[in-house]
Parts: structure tokens; C-alpha cells; sequence
């Protein structure tokens, strides 16, 4: 069967040559990728590799240095606000921590949006909330505040809240952190549901080697700011980069110090 690559679908994400910098410190280096319409994106990387910065400049909290990131065909750098609150209604996002303001209970959570972005009506926004709930297996808890809920239960309130909008993208950062295996399994089942039955395309940055395995159509694997592959399950699974199966396998690259020249390092200037 052809992917989604392989078929002339549409392209919802397009980055192409993205370089950031934080300060000095280049953290982003060429990256370029594509996100299809409908697919499952799932970006990979160990700490530090740059995935939660590139999520960034996906949601256009940030601008490129260089290079350019394209949602819905649209250069975001060009964007005028106006233009971006239109763009941003398309997307859903879901934080690693839910996000969810503890002041307010879960119903109030996932109207928020609504507030926000639309003239409807309190009845209208009450009916479009519960709708979500139970689409996330949350039916007759809108009434509960974030405390009451376990981590599970707070991972879906906030996925309700990002697809309350009914959104065309939607992004996910790391959704097992933190979850139990059956927990994260659940989740995982979810996503795949949400993408079938809302023809979303989906973004998710995870480190859960199960859980991408799992849900993806495709993966890209970030190290150090540059991107090893990008591809299908299979193809990372069977990949003969070293540092792609160093990822895989958990295994670390660290250098053993040779013991004199570290103190030549913290000596060298000295008086």
C-alpha cells in the first residue's frame, strides 16, 4: 500500500531550512520537513535534540532566523495578526501538562476556546463542550475541577479543549509523559480514533519509543538540531544510522574524559 508521502496529498506543514538560534547558540540546523494532510507526524529526538523548539516555531510562537515554516500554504512569517488569529482557529494543541487552569472546572476548560474565538451562545458553547468530553470518554465530568482528576483523566480534558474548535491540525507534546503503559495505551487508541473519525492531521513530539511506534505514519527523528530520517515506522525500525539505533536501542554516545586533557580545558586561560 502507498503512504502518505507517496500519494498526491496535500501538505498542511511545510518547513523548509529552518535555522534557530537561542543567544548565540544555534539550536535548529536546515531542518526541513512536510506534514501531509491526515497523517500522524511524529517527531523524535533525546534531550536536547531540538524537537520541543522546532514544536515551537510550528505553532508560530517564534519566527524562523532562516528558512521558512509554511502551515495551510501560508508563510507564517508574513502573517499580520489578524491573519494568524484566523490561522491559529485551525489549530488544536495539547501541552505536555495538560495546561489546564485549576481555577476554572473542566467545562470551563474546554469552552475556553469558544470565549475566545466566537460569538455563540453560553447554551451553544455548553453543548459543543460535552460533545468533546465524550469524545475523550469524559461524559459527566464538566462539573469536576483539574484537581479531581488523575493524570489520564487531565491528558484528555486538555485534548478536549484543543479540539473543541474542531481544529484541521492538531498538536501533541509528549501525551504519555508521565502516564502508566495501559494508561498510554489508552491514549494512543484515542489519537488514532480522533484522526480517523475527525480527519485531523496530527503532530506529536514524544520521546515514548512504544507510543510512536504505535500511532505513526511517519517519523522524524531530530539530533542535535539536524534531522537523522525522516520516515515510516518500518524504515526507522530497519535504519542503519548509528544514531538513530544509538535512539532505539537507549544506548548512550558518551565519550569517556581522558583525565588530562580535562584539566588542560579548565586550566587553559588561568593564571
Amino acid at each position: 500500500m502507498a503512504t502518505l508521502a507517496e500519494q498526491a496529498v496535500p501538505s498542511v506543514i511545510e518547513v523548509r531550512d529552518l535555522v534557530t538560534y537561542y543567544g548565540t547558540q544555534k539550536i535548529l540546523d536546515q531542518v526541513s520537513l512536510d506534514v501531509a494532510d491526515g497523517e500522524i507526524m511524529v517527531i523524535m529526538g533525546g534531550s536536547g535534540s531540538g524537537k520541543s523548539t522546532l514544536l515551537r516555531y510550528l505553532l508560530g510562537l517564534h519566527l524562523p532566523d532562516a528558512g521558512s515554516v509554511r502551515l495551510f500554504g501560508r508563510d507564517i512569517s508574513g502573517l499580520s495578526g489578524r491573519e494568524w488569529m484566523e490561522l491559529r482557529r485551525k489549530m488544536g494543541v495539547s501541552f505536555q501538562g495538560g495546561a489546564l487552569f485549576n481555577s476554572m472546572t473542566v467545562g470551563e476548560n474546554v469552552r475556553m476556546p469558544l470565549r475566545e474565538h466566537t460569538r455563540l451562545d453560553e447554551n451553544t458553547m455548553r453543548i459543543m463542550s460535552r460533545m468533546k468530553l465524550e469524545v475523550v470518554n469524559l461524559a459527566g465530568y464538566e462539573n469536576l475541577m483539574p484537581a479531581q482528576l488523575s493524570g489520564g483523566m487531565v491528558k484528555r480534558a486538555a485534548l478536549a479543549r484543543a479540539l473543541v474548535m474542531d481544529p484541521r491540525l492538531l498538536f501533541f507534546d509528549e501525551p504519555s509523559a508521565g502516564l502508566d503503559p495501559v494508561v498510554a495505551a489508552d491514549l494512543d487508541n484515542l489519537i488514532l480514533r480522533i484522526r480517523d473519525a475527525m480527519q485531523v492531521s496530527i503532530v506529536v513530539v514524544t520521546h515514548e519509543l512504544e507510543s510512536a511506534f504505535k500511532i505513526a505514519d511517519r517519523i522524524t527523528v531530530l539530533d542535535r538540531g539536524r534531522i537523522l530520517m525522516t520516515g515510516s515506522v518500518e524504515e526507522v525500525r530497519n535504519s542503519d544510522n548509528q544514531r538513530v539505533r544509538n535512539l532505539l536501542s537507549r544506548t548512550s554516545e558518551d565519550v569517556p574524559v581522558n583525565a588530562e586533557e580535562y584539566m588542560q580545558r579548565l586550566t587553559e586561560g588561568a593564571d
